[in-house]
């Protein structure tokens, strides 16, 4: 990544860091490698993400038992999450934790237009004691509304949000088995990668995009009809909670996600077609996981998340705000250049690029040996005004200051000029 590209980048972050700070949260961070079986429990040993896309090693011996440790580049940074809310004793607080964090996940996959093998994230966790309010629907509905008004701040423009439920700890063994039965007699007339999920991970199944598939996909059985009485009382409320807040959704019948840790309330952000993205458009997902402390060891602490994949959310940006003609996101010029005249003005050039930097402007110096011609060329290219450093002007301490947008030059005192480049 390279300027500008990555002033965008830091726009984005600071606008996210604004709203999370708006709804209470704090940033976490956590290290890029992890032991691996913390990935290997929480997200589950027959996703695609541990069985295929980690990048593990095993480390060398570091003592004298010989005893070694297989160690894990972060494919996301939920289980990482939780892993540091265990081991620090959030839960003692009592308190809602909400926590948030940015920075890269690391996937073997294919690389492709916005799937890097190197990714940054953009998630947050929200999880504590049942008593902290951690379970409540109106937690999921308080996350998905700082999203849809993150979006919207950022200038997304055109997002769908797709919701659903995948039900309790229970209700989602028997709608896998109902899966995994469906499955049996159709599963040979189906692509490779469905044929091999139908039997680790049934859930994948449905995520599935191939064409010749779909119709054997609509046929089989819907979460929905598995969900207890709980489950489709802490959907509805979602539901209720979102309507209250004017959030739009669909419900979406197929969206379960496959990581192992997910309960009830799923969903996924989407851009239509056209926005920087092509077919994979999904800009982030998430969903509650109210059973991954104690799969890690930990106390009980429903939780609920989400991941933001940061490179596609650039790219959306990218395509849909033209930043090629919007000043406000494109390479921003400087407020001056500072242009010696001569070797001998390079220390008075410095002297007040600092005192001009020290009172919030961005300038650039050049350099004596520049000729005039050359002065004007670099000054044009980076900022809007250019500032002449000659014997006189350090001597009179009456500046000269050239206008390119205006086509004009005035004579500035220097105790005037941080005010006139402000302005």
């Amino acid at each position: 990544m390279l300027p500008p590209e990555t002033e965008l980048w830091n726009r984005v972050e600071a606008v996210v860091r604004g709203v999370f700070a708006r709804y209470g949260f704090g940033e976490i961070r956590t290290p890029v490698f992890e032991d691996t079986q913390l990935f290997a429990r929480g997200v589950g040993e027959e996703t695609d993400i541990v069985s295929k896309e980690m990048y593990t090693w095993q480390d060398r011996q570091r003592s004298e038992s010989g005893v070694g440790q297989s160690l894990t580049l972060r494919p996301e940074n939920t289980a990482g999450v939780v892993r540091a809310y265990i081991e620090h004793k959030l839960a003692d607080s009592g308190m809602l934790q909400k926590l948030y964090y940015i920075g890269p996940q690391f996937r073997r996959e294919r690389p492709q237009r916005g799937r890097y093998r190197q990714f940054w994230q953009i998630g947050a966790e929200v999880i504590g004691p049942a008593w902290s309010g951690s379970d409540s629907a109106i937690r999921d509905a308080e996350v998905l509304e700082m999203l849809a008004t993150l979006l919207d701040e950022l200038g997304i423009k055109g997002w769908r949000l797709a919701l659903n439920s995948v039900g309790s700890s229970t209700d989602r063994p028997r709608y896998v088995a109902a899966l995994r039965e469906a499955l049996e007699p159709v599963k040979a007339g189906m692509c490779e990668n469905c044929q091999r999920r139908a039997e680790t991970n049934p859930l994948r199944v449905l995520d599935c995009k191939e064409p010749g598939d779909q119709a054997v996909i609509d046929a089989l059985p819907k979460i929905a009809e598995y969900l207890d009485e709980a489950s489709r009382e802490h959907f509805a409320q979602v539901k209720a909670a979102l309507d209250a807040c004017g959030v739009a959704y669909v419900v979406e019948p197929r969206l379960v996600r496959g990581l192992d840790y997910y309960t009830r309330t799923t969903f996924e952000f989407t851009v239509a077609d056209g926005s920087g993205l092509g077919t994979q458009n999904a800009l982030l997902g998430g969903g509650r996981y109210d059973g991954l402390s104690e799969m890690l060891g930990g106390p009980k602490a429903p939780g609920i998340g989400f991941a933001i994949g940061e490179d596609r959310l650039i790219l959306t940006l990218q395509a849909q705000m033209a930043l090629a003609a919007d000043a406000t996101l494109g390479a921003k010029k400087l407020d001056a250049f500072i242009a010696p005249m001569g070797v001998a003005q390079n220390a008075a050039a410095l002297v007040l690029a600092k005192e001009l930097r020290a009172q919030g402007l961005t300038v650039e110096v050049g350099d004596g040996t520049f000729r005039l011609r050359k002065s004007f060329e670099a000054a044009d290219k980076l900022a809007h005004r250019m500032v002449i450093v000659g014997e006189d002007e350090v001597s009179s301490g009456i500046l000269t200051v050239k206008y390119f947008e205006a086509g004009e030059q005035t004579k500035v005192p220097r105790s005037e000029l941080a005010q006139v480049l402000r302005g």
